[in-house]
């Protein structure tokens, strides 16, 4: 079965949930490490997809620069 990629947007809102069941009280020390380990996965995500549209950007930036010359 092929996970379905998430998007960036989708990514950041699922980090703000997290974050805020974390700083509520209801948040218990047994769900702290699942949803630990769910943010570091969405960081990821997110590094990932920053790092790849940066390099898409400087390529495209790049191809500009060249033809302009």
């Amino acid at each position: 079965m092929e996970k379905k990629e998430i998007k960036y947007s989708e990514a950041i809102a699922e980090l703000e949930a997290i974050t805020a069941k974390m700083q509520s009280a209801d948040c218990d020390i047994d769900s702290l490490g699942a949803l630990t380990s769910r943010a570091l996965e969405l960081l990821k995500i997110c590094k990932d997809k920053l790092f790849k549209t940066d390099e898409e950007v400087k390529k495209c930036l790049d191809t500009l620069s060249d033809s302009l010359s």
